[in-house]
């Protein structure tokens, strides 16, 4: 399914809004959109969400509004062969998915080019950068490391995929924990986190992307473009920096070129946004581990807020047992007594019997009401009866009248001409009459019954 392409009417209102130094969302140019990062019950996984649900009431109705980008990212482990041309160094995996459920523009099962182009700048993001120590994931070498495997999927496209995922990806790996191993000779054991606590992954330093969109040959530009700025930009440009001020990877694209004062200007506003996002994250990655050793409430579901549509919560509320059993005594004692039970079944018939109160049953009982309405129907049906047989009576008496009569003859002088009347025509168009007659009585009343089988019940 391809994506709805923008109008000619929205384009040019993109594009002077741009002009005038306005956005969307009314973000100012160098703005970037709110991060949350929120924690999963297993160690390495995570969603990032780029932007904010917004609510807004029009005409007493509470509509949301959902303009973010998210993204899962989720890490696994596995001991496995190193290369032959690195036998000391562990292996790392990166994989980014894009589905349809995030914007219908994307396909399923397609390396299209956005998808190759996004998995190559994260691998150089961060692979190439060695943020991570290899040697560390060695266990024999040679013979067995560990195989580090990030898997990020897009749920939610609302433009800059590359910075949601790079932020999800080293999230990821810093809240990964790796099962702790030991070697004995040629005997590899690994031990489950009830054995020994994991061990966490060797992070050096923590590269993070942050996107530039240019406008009008590279006039204007943009921070962290939404979906729809990126559909009407002239050229994009990703920094990958650290909070040291290093430079990890830089990639441009488009048909805008840049000079070095602009390059110069957009590492500097990295340097700024980088350094915002790392505190962010080590924050998030501290109440985490917090949560965690006090033993509280974490995971996806207890990181939704409260008082929204999603989540609503009732604080628990003391219940006092002390005085149970005297207001039961009470409540028993005000109640009425029970009924007559029969302990004895009751036999009606040889080879039945009845267990219970042995009341009779009495559905075949008709009640006042009914038995007038009983007598009113067969009053009516014995009169609807009577008629129809008065008119049986008079068609047949006028058929036989016609059957004794001879035609009728009519004739003039000299010529002869005759003219024969058919009576039997006649005693037909009676018989419709009088059938229409004895259908309108008959569905009058069956009318009437079931008006007043309506009101009864």
């Amino acid at each position: 399914m391809k994506a709805t392409p923008l109008s000619n009417c929205e384009r040019r209102f993109l594009l002077r809004a741009v002009q005038e130094k306005k956005r969307l969302d009314g973000r100012q140019c160098y703005d970037y959109r709110n991060i949350r990062v929120s924690f999963g019950a297993d160690r390495g996984c995570c969603i990032v969400e780029l932007g904010r649900t917004r609510f807004s009431l029009v005409h007493s109705v509470t509509r949301c509004f959902v303009c973010l980008g998210r993204v899962l990212a989720q890490v696994s482990c596995e001991l496995v062969p190193p290369k032959p041309s690195r036998p000391t160094e562990g292996v790392l995996f990166f994989n980014l998915e894009l589905s349809p459920m995030a914007a219908p523009g994307l396909e399923p099962g397609r390396q299209s080019e956005l998808l190759v182009s996004l998995n190559r700048l994260l691998e150089r993001c961060l692979r190439d950068s060695k943020c991570i120590d290899t040697e560390s994931l060695c266990v024999v070498a040679g013979e067995k490391v560990w195989q580090i495997r990030l898997d990020m999927h897009l749920l939610n496209h609302d433009g800059n995929i590359t910075d949601a995922a790079s932020i999800a990806g080293i999230v990821a790996l810093c809240h990964f924990r790796r099962p702790d191993v030991s070697v004995q000779g040629e005997e590899v054991t690994v031990y489950t986190p009830e054995e020994r606590d994991p061990v966490p992954l060797s992070i050096h330093h923590m590269p993070i992307c942050v996107s530039f969109a240019f406008f009008h040959q590279g006039t204007y530009l943009l921070v962290d473009p939404t979906e729809r700025e990126e559909r009407v930009m002239d050229g994009l440009l990703v920094i990958a920096m650290n909070k040291h001020h290093e430079i990890c990877t830089i990639q441009s694209s488009g048909v805008v070129m840049l000079l070095q004062d602009q390059i110069l200007r957009c590492s500097k506003i990295t340097a700024v946004k980088v350094a915002e996002i790392t505190e962010l994250i080590q924050k998030a990655l501290e109440n985490d581990q917090k949560a965690r050793k006090e033993g509280g409430k974490f995971g996806f579901a207890e990181s939704i807020p409260n008082q929204r549509i999603t989540a609503f919560k009732m604080e628990s509320a003391a219940v006092d047992t002390n005085d149970v059993e005297e207001q039961a005594g009470e409540i028993i004692a005000k109640a009425d007594p029970p009924s007559e039970v029969f302990a004895n079944p009751v036999l009606h018939t040889p080879g039945t019997a009845q267990i219970g109160e042995g009341i009779e049953s009495s559905w075949g009982d008709l009640e006042e009401s009914e038995k007038e309405e009983a007598a009113e129907e067969e009053g009516e049906s014995e009169a609807a009866a009577f008629e129809c047989e008065k008119v049986k009576t008079e068609e047949t008496s006028t058929v036989r009248e016609t059957k004794s009569d001879e035609p009728i003859v009519l004739s003039d002088s000299e010529e002869e001409e005759v003219v024969i009347l058919e009576p039997q025509e006649l005693p037909r168009k009676t018989r419709t009459q009088t059938s229409s007659k004895q259908e309108n009585p008959s569905k009058k009343t069956f009318n009437k019954r079931r008006r007043k089988k309506r009101t009864s019940h």
